[in-house]
């Protein structure tokens, strides 16, 4: 892997080569980016893990928001259990209550269930009542890889006075920056100590096109300035 870490959002097999092609580092693989990214078929990951060698980050999403039931989280595990069987290198979750705050039952459950893979906590800490007890609540959780944040529900334009008080906290080692990073967002995330960027219509024209290997070589270039 070079300096900093790119991750492109993966739908299929296709937005995985393209996304190989134009040298990202790993891939988050989700459904339905309507709903913002749910968790995919076993099948999808299957097939992408036979033509593309990164490593696929997949979601474990089962609805939009950020709240699960007993029963959606049962769901879950046995999704994670065929997921990983496919050739999952992670995955991705992370569950608010009621009140806004880190669901910390659901989430260790699913730590537990995925064990002893690598799983990023996704941006629902950008969507908790208390952002600063969010990310107490989960930077020290076993086996986490990183943090999807923007800093911000609206997207990194508005949170990067966050994203530089978490790096300034010494979290940027955890920070997975995306939600809404364009460009000009990157040059001050480096100067924050961020190393990892994640990406998904930023690499194509639309939701509805598939990913572009020559805007993932862009943001390769963007990833790895000094």
């Amino acid at each position: 892997m070079t300096g900093a870490l790119l991750e492109v959002i993966a739908l299929d097999v296709r937005d995985a080569v393209a996304a190989e092609q134009g040298g990202a580092d790993r891939l988050e693989v989700v459904a339905d980016m309507a709903a913002d990214g749910l968790t995919p078929a076993a099948e999808t990951v299957a097939d992408i893990a036979k033509e593309c060698s990164l490593p696929q980050m997949v979601m474990l999403r089962p609805g939009p928001g950020f709240t699960v039931t007993d029963e959606q989280l049962a769901r879950l595990r046995a999704s994670a259990r065929a997921l990983a069987d496919a050739g999952a290198a992670g995955f991705v979750f992370g569950f608010l209550d009621a009140e806004g705050a880190v669901d910390l039952a659901a989430t260790e459950a699913m730590i537990h269930a995925v064990a002893p893979l690598p799983w990023t906590f996704h941006r629902a800490v950008d969507h908790a009542a208390d952002v600063q007890a969010a990310w107490r609540a989960v930077r020290l959780l076993p086996n986490l890889a990183t943090v999807l944040t923007a800093g911000s529900p609206e997207g990194v334009a508005g949170g990067l006075g966050v994203l530089r008080a978490r790096a300034g906290a010494g979290d940027a080692g955890l920070i997975l920056a995306g939600g809404g990073l364009a460009p000009e967002h990157v040059p001050p995330l480096l100067d924050y100590g961020v190393r990892a960027f994640h990406v998904g219509s930023a690499v194509r024209p639309s939701w509805r096109d598939p990913v572009d290997t020559t805007l993932v070589r862009h943001w390769r270039a963007l990833a790895d300035q000094t």
